[in-house]
């Protein structure tokens, strides 16, 4: 059995989830390990599934200390936030713990290192599966700097230690305690471990087109980047005939949500911006999210969740927050992006999204008006962005990187020791 450990938000899961498949349609036992909300998803696939019966909600965390972890937009803002909370963080790794006995191989999400040590302790592979570019490389900045800071040899490096510590820093407040106490103590080792997987047995495999970062030729050669591991979506969605009509009825609207990032007044401010920005460009739209919006033209249609493997091939162009798996999904669709990050690693795909000629200009969510979300539209459907954007889909097309990926997993079991 192999275990994969993950979390966050469905559009984090889904990922891991294609991994899970691939490698049960190559005959391996593989069970998904994450918080229990997401058991009925992961079983629908009919991958088996190890519940975290422990998560944020049942812990009672203070959802503004969450709110403040999402929306930080620079790495000290999220070092404070994740001191608020990594008290929580103990509850939990006990039960990624449990969830790795039995396996003969873990495969784990950056913020859940205590795979990586789970491993160790019982001698088998450790799988290190990173959604974005993770490793250190001198030939371009890191997610978490990428598009802020100008690059060169020794600035790309430092991106990399810091966004490295940041998420190590989130395992380590919970899973040192928790090992004291289980072990009596640390291991000899003990220390940020993404460096460390250098060999057959211990292999890195990233969720990455190596058309949107091309994979750094300084990298050790078990690290891994195929392609992005989609998740192909298991019954046909049925749209609402509403949803087909104003798609027939009409040119092309522009998807427009940002997920959970906006809400309350947030939601209110960020919507008359959006709507007045159409307002002045004369395009449709369709809009996910912002609460329930009051009087909008028959040009708007309002939704609330919708596959976006379904509906972003069907629009002239994506605007959102900037979430790796958003970016991913517009980018496979060969449609223009408009996006407006909030934090983190929103801020590179922004970016990356305007150097690969796909996108308009990045701008900060705070910093959006109604005329520059305007100007952003007029930006993204300019022919040249639109050509180059299908081109892009085409070349993504070319990889499967769920499929190439399960493929190293299950060569590192076959692996010999030393």
């Amino acid at each position: 059995m192999i275990t994969i450990l993950c979390g966050g938000s469905r559009g984090d899961v889904q990922p891991y989830l294609a991994l899970a498949i691939e490698l049960k349609r190559m005959g391996k036992e593989v069970r998904i390990a994450v918080t229990r909300s997401y058991e009925e998803f992961v079983r629908s696939y009919g991958i088996d599934f190890f519940s975290i019966d422990v998560d944020f909600e049942s812990l009672n965390v203070d959802k503004n200390m969450i709110r403040e972890a999402q929306q930080a937009d620079n790495p000290l803002k999220l070092f404070f936030s994740f001191q608020k909370m990594k008290k929580y963080g103990v509850h939990m790794v006990e039960h990624y713990y449990a969830a790795c006995e039995g396996s003969e191989a873990i495969v784990y999400h950056p913020g859940m290192a205590i795979g990586y040590y789970a491993a160790e302790k019982t001698g088998i592979p450790s799988i290190l599966a990173t959604p974005f570019p993770l490793n250190k490389t001198k030939e371009q900045t890191s997610v978490i700097l990428y598009g802020k800071v100008p690059s060169n040899l020794w600035v790309n490096l430092f991106s990399y230690s810091i966004l490295q510590n940041m998420l190590w820093m989130a395992s380590d407040a919970s899973l040192k305690p928790f090992w004291k106490e289980k072990f009596g103590r640390l291991p000899t080792d003990y220390g940020c471990p993404f460096e460390r997987h250098t060999d057959l047995r211990h292999p890195a495999i990233v969720s990455c087109s190596n058309f949107i970062f091309p994979r750094p030729t300084d990298w050790n050669k078990n690290i891994h980047q195929n392609g992005y591991w989609f998740l192909e979506e298991q019954d046909e969605y049925i749209p609402p005939m509403e949803l087909v009509d104003f798609l027939n009825n009409g040119e092309k609207p522009i998807y427009i949500g940002f997920g959970s990032m906006v809400i309350g007044e947030n939601s209110e401010k960020k919507s008359k911006i959006i709507l007045e920005g159409l307002a002045m460009t004369g395009k449709r739209a369709i809009i996910s999210g912002f609460g329930n919006l009051q009087n909008i033209p028959d040009t708007i249609y309002k939704i609330d969740n919708i596959p976006h493997s379904w509906l972003f091939s069907k629009v002239s162009a994506v605007c959102h927050h900037g979430g790796a798996g958003t970016s991913a999904a517009g980018f496979e669709a060969g449609v223009p992006s408009m996006i407006f990050p909030f934090a983190l690693d929103q801020f590179a795909w922004a970016q990356r999204a305007y150097d690969l000629g796909v996108g308009s200009k990045p701008m900060p969510i705070k910093k959006l008006t109604s005329e520059k979300f305007a100007e952003s539209i007029r930006y993204a459907m300019k022919g040249k962005i639109i050509s180059i954007a299908k081109e892009l889909a085409k070349n993504i097309a070319t990889e499967n990187g769920a499929k190439d990926c399960a493929k190293i997993i299950l060569a590192s079991v076959g692996a010999k020791n030393g």
